[in-house]
């Protein structure tokens, strides 16, 4: 016997009346490294199915009492996920059909060959096995540690969690920060629906979006005639969020000279629509996002260091996908969901090997690249799961990278000075140059990172 098949397959149940037969299968299939238990009717197999953790069923269809596709008909009401395969005899197809509409996995006709058996009973438990991760992987999703519309159960995520159940229910500005793509519109509105301010509005805006007149406009509103398209009089964002909350995305992209503005309506809770000499009172409560380093924007003179100071009473730093493990598994589930539904698909889960390659990919665009991908998957699959030949090429031809600091060879050996600087350029790739983030993985201050940048 090979080591493989000494390695147990699956625990495989059998249902037959004879007992000769059970007897037969039993030792045929644990020779074969199936665990194998068996029972003589449909009344005592139910009942182990639920007692024992059963991997794939292998039962007769002529038994006195209750058949075997009643008996599938059964399993399959109570452990959907559970494969059963029907032994029929040679010739009837019409019985096979039955049993495959009754809910079988598959089915084999008798007397059977010994290695279509094995072969048949081994994809079954595959099958099974990969079922019950997609139900768990579901299961996970609606009970994941969550917070608002935000899902996860990292490490990382958690941690933001219990900062977010602290502060969703303050007046306190926040800034939060994160790659593109990270989901900081939707950890905003996590914190507005937590907050006193739910019942009002959310309203969002994309700083970089709008050049500088028309932001000016959007934020602050302006009267009739303020500029040549001005025909009517507007509110703008912040009387729109009145009462509510605000979240000025992209906000290492706004203009200095709106800084300004910005900074004395935060300062003082008034609005000053554009071509008006009448200042508006507003109750906002004012959250910022950005992907940006605002503290070295700072320093560089790109960003006001007064109102830099002002936003980021609190900062709130959303991982990036990468550094979240099986997230990506839970958030591409949650739209394998979404997305099956939308096109009325019967698509519900990953295969082992997408999930694989989904997991080894470093995701530059985060959660939203995730969604993309998924929303193409769904659309382009052929079956009731997301395979590897769903995905695009450049993530089922991704290979994960390392720092390389050298082989046995003493000639390819580096210096720690080298070594150091491959290391320092490899963090700064993975958070897209973000020299505070760096500073802070590296556990060094950003003057020391800037020093040793300089160096190199």
């Amino acid at each position: 016997m090979s080591k493989q098949e000494t390695q147990s397959r699956g625990c495989v149940l059998v249902v037959d009346d004879e007992r000769a037969m059970c007897e037969l299968v039993e030792t045929t299939l644990t020779m074969k490294g199936f665990e194998v238990s068996w029972c003589q009717n449909a009344a005592d197999a139910l009942e182990r199915i639920q007692q024992v953790d059963i991997d794939a069923v292998l039962t007769d269809v002529k038994m006195p009492g209750t058949s075997g596709i009643e008996l599938c008909e059964q399993i399959h009401k109570i452990r959907r996920q559970l494969p059963v395969v029907v032994m029929t005899a040679f010739g009837s197809l019409e019985t096979a059909v039955s049993a495959l509409r009754a809910g079988a996995y598959d089915f084999v006709t008798k007397p059977f060959e010994i290695d279509l058996l094995v072969a048949t009973l081994s994809r079954a438990v595959d099958y099974g096995r990969l079922q019950s991760q997609v139900r768990l992987l579901t299961d996970q999703i609606a009970k994941a540690e969550s917070f608002g519309e935000l899902i996860g159960q990292s490490k990382p995520m958690r941690a933001l969690y219990e900062q977010l159940g602290r502060v969703a229910d303050s007046e306190s500005s926040i800034l939060i920060t994160g790659e593109s793509g990270t989901g900081k519109e939707v950890v905003a509105r996590s914190i507005h629906q937590q907050s006193k301010r739910a019942s009002k509005p959310f309203v969002a805006v994309n700083c970089a979006a709008l050049s500088e007149s028309l932001l000016e406009s959007e934020l602050f509103g302006h009267s009739k005639g303020a500029f040549t398209d001005a025909r009517n009089e507007r509110a703008g964002l912040f009387a729109e969020a009145n009462g509510g909350t605000l979240l000025l995305d992209e906000m290492g992209d706004m203009p200095m000279a709106l800084q300004v503005k910005l900074l004395r309506a935060l300062e003082e809770g008034k609005i000053r629509p554009v071509g008006s000499d009448k200042e508006v009172e507003v109750d906002v409560r004012v959250l910022t996002a950005t992907h940006r380093d605002l503290e070295s924007a700072v320093e560089e003179g790109r960003f006001r260091e007064d109102l830099f100071y002002r936003i980021n009473v609190i900062q709130l730093h959303l991982p990036p996908l990468r550094a979240r493990g099986n997230d990506i598994l839970l958030i591409a589930n949650h739209f394998v969901t979404i997305f099956a539904k939308r096109s009325g698909k019967s698509v519900n889960g990953l295969s082992e090997s997408a999930a694989e390659k989904l997991l080894s990919y470093s995701w530059p665009g985060n959660i939203r690249q995730l969604r993309n991908v998924i929303e193409r998957a769904v659309a382009l699959t052929r079956f009731d799961q997301i395979s590897v030949e769903d995905l695009p090429e450049k993530i089922r031809d991704h290979r994960q990278t390392s720092v390389f600091i050298g082989g046995d060879d003493p000639t390819e050996l580096v210096t720690i000075e080298e070594l150091e600087r491959r290391y320092i350029d490899h963090v700064l790739g993975c958070v897209q140059g973000n020299k505070t983030l760096a500073a802070q993985i590296l556990g060094v201050d950003r003057k020391t990172l800037y020093r040793k940048l300089k160096r190199d």
